[in-house]
């Protein structure tokens, strides 16, 4: 498999922020977002079992299968091993890309974070929604896609995570966050998932 890097942390974003978790980041991805801050493009060729192997070095029970784009790469017999090991595992998608079902019940928690192309995934756990607006109110566009996010969310009874883009502009990121707050705060569905990873300076 190629991956990118596999390293030890605390997760920075969604429902399970702060939880100390062991991430295995997979190189690559089926899309080209304008604002993607992942370098995952570098790749080194690791077997299922040194992969694995990698993980027990640390004492997290969550794996967090990143990327890129897992879903590329990732196959029943990683998971298998890493249930095995004792590990509980979580994946971050962008849901383009389904998976079988003998994949999905393999996995504790599916974080899907949905970008330019259609979801595909049939199970949701979490649905963590990049917000990239300034001020409110919210243009035509953007306050449709996130009525849709909304139904998406409430179909698959999904956990609902809101996260201001983070544009390398430190105004326009303080205009974002303030924007995405006054969203919540409108529409208390959904719960604020900043990077703390960023603001705490850690990997």
């Amino acid at each position: 498999m190629k991956v990118n890097e596999i390293f030890y942390s605390l997760q920075g974003e969604g429902h399970r922020t702060g939880s100390p978790s062991v991430f295995v980041r997979l190189s690559g991805c089926n899309l080209k977002c304008d604002f993607c801050d992942t370098h995952h493009e570098t790749s080194d060729e690791m077997t299922e079992d040194e992969i694995v192997a990698e993980t027990l070095n640390y004492p997290a029970e969550y794996i967090v299968i990143t990327g890129g784009e897992p879903t590329l790469q990732l196959t029943s017999s990683l998971l298998e091993k890493l249930r095995k090991a004792g590990k509980k595992i979580q994946i971050e998608t962008n849901g383009s890309i389904d998976l079988p079902d003998s994949m999905l019940r393999l996995i504790d928690h599916i974080t899907c974070s949905p970008k330019s192309a259609p979801v595909r995934l049939r199970r949701i756990d979490e649905l963590k929604v990049v917000f990239k607006a300034e001020s409110l109110p919210l243009p035509d566009a953007e306050a449709t896609r996130l009525t849709g996010f909304e139904n998406l969310a409430e179909k698959h009874g999904a956990l609902r995570s809101l996260q201001p883009c983070d544009t390398g502009d430190a105004h326009r990121n303080k205009a974002i966050t303030t924007a995405t707050i006054a969203y919540i705060l409108q529409n208390p569905t959904w719960v604020l998932s900043l990077q703390t990873h960023k603001i705490l300076n850690v990997r």
